[in-house]
């Protein structure tokens, strides 16, 4: 990596917690294997209020933008002054941008790194050929379902604890997107919704270290259906070792991770991640896993 100077370009990603996440070794490995002057750094807020104020803050370009994590990227969106089509219809932003005019853009580059996990990891999935399963109301299932919407999924199915929650997704997404078919589900109606399902995505924070596990019974999934989880910390999550137990085809979190951010990259720093460093590689690494033996084909951008 090149010396960090006055006029370095600066970028990162917030969140809470945000001390796990692997971003800042992603792009800045890709920040120093290009030989741009620039950094990537992790921010925090305590809640929403102060989020926002800190947006606000940043305006006119000191930064050049930000990664959006849990549990923000709905407020994201909010804190805008304009947003691209998919950040609109998944409700949610996980990539904003400060420009000099002292405006903020939103973008949702999730559902991007979403599909692109998925024709890397199970590539015989088509998302046209049957419903979607996901768990999770928050800003990760919106931008997933709007993911898949677009797609041609021909039904999104979202499981949610508080099924209001959810609910507000279906209202606001349906209607958006022509032809699309958003049903909710309680979460005591789990075998319901993964009954004939074509995948399932977790999109919660289940599973994450120091969040609660997600304990499912996918006897309902039909086998040949991959199974997902967007958490990456750990790596192998308790519900995609049952998936691999049971011979299911799965997905991990870090190739939507690796993914999602090769577009944030290119925004952030006027260029496309260079093909030379292998970042899932240095972060399998980070995360105590044998790149060979967990590589899962790779994931360039």
């Amino acid at each position: 990596m090149i010396p960090i100077s006055g006029e370095s370009l600066v970028a990162g990603v917030i969140g809470r917690p945000v001390r796990h996440s692997l971003s800042p070794l992603i792009h800045n490995a890709w920040l120093g294997e290009a030989q741009i002057d620039g950094i990537y750094i992790a921010l925090s807020a305590a809640d929403e209020a102060r989020f926002a104020s800190l947006i606000d803050g940043l305006r006119g370009g000191s930064l050049k933008g930000l990664n959006v994590t849990i549990p923000f990227k709905e407020t994201a969106l909010v804190c805008a002054d304009r947003a691209t089509e998919r950040a609109s219809l998944a409700g949610a932003a996980n990539l904003l941008l400060f420009h000099a005019d002292g405006s903020v853009e939103a973008d949702n580059t999730d559902g991007e790194g979403l599909l692109g996990a998925f024709r890397v990891q199970a590539p015989k999935f088509d998302p046209r050929q049957g419903s979607v399963v996901i768990l999770g109301a928050g800003g990760a299932a919106r931008g997933a379902a709007a993911a898949f919407a677009l797609a041609g999924s021909p039904e999104v199915r979202l499981v949610n604890r508080t099924r209001e929650r959810a609910e507000v997704i279906a209202q606001a997404l349906g209607p958006k997107v022509q032809g699309a078919k958003v049903t909710v589900f309680g979460w005591d109606q789990m075998d319901a919704a993964l009954n004939g399902a074509a995948a399932l995505v977790n999109a919660t924070s289940l599973g994450l270290v120091g969040h609660d596990p997600l304990a499912i019974d996918l006897a309902a999934l039909p086998t040949g259906a991959p199974v997902m989880d967007m958490v990456y910390r750990p790596l192998r999550t308790p519900l995609l070792l049952a998936a691999e137990a049971q011979g299911r085809p799965t997905v991990d979190g870090l190739a939507m991770l690796i993914l999602q951010a090769a577009p944030s990259f290119e925004a952030f720093f006027g260029a496309a991640p260079p093909a030379g460093v292998d970042v899932r590689a240095l972060a399998l690494t980070a995360l105590g896993e044998r790149p060979a033996a967990a590589s899962k084909q790779g994931t360039r951008p």
